[in-house]
């Protein structure tokens, strides 16, 4: 469980791919305080929703060392479920990803950032 979001399911993985069902519960601590009287999902939390499942499906730091183009089309309220289509292209190091309304298809937001592997010489 992420920040109140139960586990996601999984509706197709292969080596590259992944796509993903989550409901993102109104209880979840990523609505505090945004937007007492109107509630709904920040765009940050989207990208730490991403991030976290780049990293579980694929390896990839928790890091976005470089975000190439996001767009966030559409409000996520509380108590949807949405499906994560994440693609991963190891030989660019790029994460493309799709969040949409798993009822009937509408887009959240989509784009892609690079993952770089970093190391540290002492």
């Amino acid at each position: 469980m992420i920040h109140g979001i139960p586990s996601e399911e999984i509706l197709e993985k292969s080596e590259n791919k992944v796509i993903l069902k989550v409901k993102i519960c109104a209880e979840s601590d990523y609505f505090d305080g945004h937007f007492p009287q109107f509630k709904l999902l920040p765009a940050v939390a989207q990208v730490d929703l991403l991030v976290h499942y780049a990293q579980k499906y694929f390896g990839l730091p928790l890091s976005t060392p470089s975000i190439k183009r996001f767009k966030f089309s559409g409000k996520i309220l509380p108590d949807t479920t949405v499906l994560f289509n994440i693609s991963f292209d190891s030989e660019k190091r790029r994460v493309s990803f799709e969040v949409t309304d798993a009822a009937d298809g509408k887009s959240y937001s989509s784009g892609g950032y690079e993952s770089k592997i970093t190391s540290c010489n002492f």
